[in-house]
């Protein structure tokens, strides 16, 4: 009986560890990274938008925790949707030198040197208007939702459009 209590134990606490530490994967690898940032301005300047491209991958724990943080957050959720087209644009270190990631990077404005996620701020036009290094919108081993609400806030199009 008592075999069968820790067993019990030893699978609940590895089960309750492996659902702390899944998060879905964001990042769609095959897609041409180009396209997807085209294709997210052209949605974005016709619903008078911006569009936060949010680079990484889905090997960057940070990038998916952040994924992961503004979609279970129903205000930062809120904010984002009705301010933003919103990509996850994937960075592949490895093809570092192919020709699609070197257009992205530099249409990006060349936000991997702030490490992952980089969060590129594009208006309607596919102009960049920010570059987030993500380091300032963390907390200890997560992000903070104020830093998060502020950074967004402060993004909107009508926060660039007015300053305030």
């Amino acid at each position: 009986m008592k075999k069968v209590l820790i067993t019990l134990c030893v699978a609940l606490v590895s089960l309750s560890m492996y659902g702390q530490g899944k998060v879905k994967k964001v990042y769609d690898e095959s897609v041409n990274p180009v396209e997807q940032i085209n294709d997210a301005v052209k949605k974005a300047d016709s619903e008078g938008k911006f569009v936060v491209c949010q680079v990484g991958g889905n090997w960057c724990k940070w990038c998916l925790w952040f994924a992961a943080f503004i979609e279970n957050d129903e205000e930062i959720k809120k904010l984002v949707d009705d301010n933003f087209v919103y990509a996850h644009v994937n960075y592949n270190p490895r093809q570092e030198s192919d020709d699609a990631t070197k257009m992205m990077l530099a249409i990006l404005g060349n936000p991997a040197r702030f490490g992952f996620p980089a969060l590129v701020v594009l208006d309607g036009k596919g102009n960049v208007v920010h570059i987030q290094d993500s380091s300032f919108l963390e907390s200890g081993e997560g992000y903070d939702k104020k830093k998060v609400m502020r950074f967004f806030r402060n993004w909107t199009p009508s926060a660039v459009a007015t300053g305030k």
